[in-house]
């Protein structure tokens, strides 16, 4: 029996996406207008399920990116929007508002490939992040256990609950794609002898998407 469901939808394409910038917490100036249509389709989507079986609850990151959409969500289902901070993705430092392609160059690779140094001066480590969110995002599961959540997130929050559900070693070199607008859910399941666990049931389900525009984004 699931008792509990996480649903984790990425934000939809933002204008640091769109032309392959850091997009940190001073330079975040959200959603496209194709990211916007990408929430609605995915807003469209949950709205159909919330009537069948509501969410109880509604979170997203404090970036405008993320609020953005959040706040379609909120309209689409009638629910109260929360921001939390501990939602955020990682602290890019000195590499805000820089080109992804020469933030890597610099680094030698993404925030993954040296994952307990710094990309940048005054960023996160990708194991530092993980860390953070991860213990974030078990105080909501402790929170909401019973409930069905929906979270606009970052990219990396999802693969922070990924690290944290699977209970992975962080730093791994291995990850997930994660596409704008995409569904991820996290059921938690009973059986008949009450023991309990958590099984990943879907991953990046852009279904919803198909009609869409091309994202060409890579970061």
């Amino acid at each position: 029996m699931i008792t509990t469901e996480l649903v984790l939808v990425r934000h939809g394409q933002a204008e640091c996406n769109a032309v392959g910038v850091v997009g940190g917490p001073a330079t975040c100036t959200g959603l496209t207008d194709l990211g916007r249509r990408q929430v609605h389709a995915a807003a469209t989507r949950l709205a159909r399920e919330h009537a069948k079986a509501p969410f109880t609850a509604l979170y997203a990151g404090p970036r405008r990116r993320l609020q953005e959409t959040g706040r379609l969500f909120a309209n689409a289902l009638g629910l109260d929007l929360t921001i939390l901070d501990g939602l955020d993705g990682p602290i890019h430092g000195e590499a805000d508002g820089r080109p992804w392609l020469d933030v890597k160059t610099d680094a030698r690779g993404g925030p993954h490939a040296h994952p307990d140094q710094p990309w940048a001066p005054g960023s996160d480590t990708w194991n530092g992040y993980l860390h953070r969110a991860g213990r974030h995002l078990a105080d909501l599961l402790e929170q909401h256990d019973g409930d069905r959540v929906l979270f606009a997130a970052h990219g990396e929050t999802i693969q922070a609950l990924h690290s944290l559900l699977f209970e992975t070693r962080p730093g791994l070199q291995t990850g997930l794609t994660v596409d704008h607008a995409s569904l991820t859910r996290w059921q938690r399941n009973t059986d008949r002898f009450d023991q309990r666990r958590w099984l990943m049931h879907s991953h990046n389900d852009t279904s919803h998407l198909a009609n869409l525009g091309a994202d060409d984004a890579t970061v």
